[in-house]
């Protein structure tokens, strides 16, 4: 498989939305509150006002659901559909919600992406799929972002 870097986002996040066990799973939202990405075709800032609408399995797997709006320098928007996976051994996830800093060779972080703008100089974004690699910190995700060629 042949890929391209991107961008790397810091996605900055309020603390979880526990809304416990639901019909579909143990359901968490988390809020995002900003945050910046930068890379050679693209650059900018995260806006407040998207989320993760997480579904943690009884296997320990954090199903993955986030939309957010990413501006571009020039001002262009750009909304982002992430969607992935999450896990590890159950000591390496239970660092993690206390928010350690954890080596991300230690868990599995990967998103699908997809984005939808209106920018004639973005238009490129339309019509790709990228990958995500992801860290999670205390309050952030960093993510590498790879178009898939």
């Amino acid at each position: 498989m042949n890929t391209r870097p991107l961008f790397d986002l810091r996605v900055d996040l309020a603390e979880p939305l526990d809304l416990g066990h639901t019909p579909v799973g143990h359901r968490r939202v988390i809020n995002i509150v900003g945050g910046e990405f930068s890379g050679e075709r693209l650059s900018g800032t995260v806006l407040p006002g998207g989320a993760d609408w997480q579904i943690l399995r009884p296997d320990g797997v954090a199903v993955l659901d986030a939309r957010y709006t990413l501006r571009a320098r020039d001002g262009a928007l750009v909304q982002v559909t992430s969607q992935g996976f999450r896990h590890g051994p159950p000591e390496v996830m239970a660092r993690l919600a206390r928010g350690e800093d954890v080596d991300p060779a230690e868990y599995y972080f990967r998103t699908a992406m997809r984005f939808e703008t209106g920018a004639s100089g973005l238009a490129f974004l339309n019509t790709i799929l990228a990958i995500s690699f992801g860290r999670r910190a205390a309050s952030a995700v960093h993510l590498r972002v790879e178009e898939l060629l």
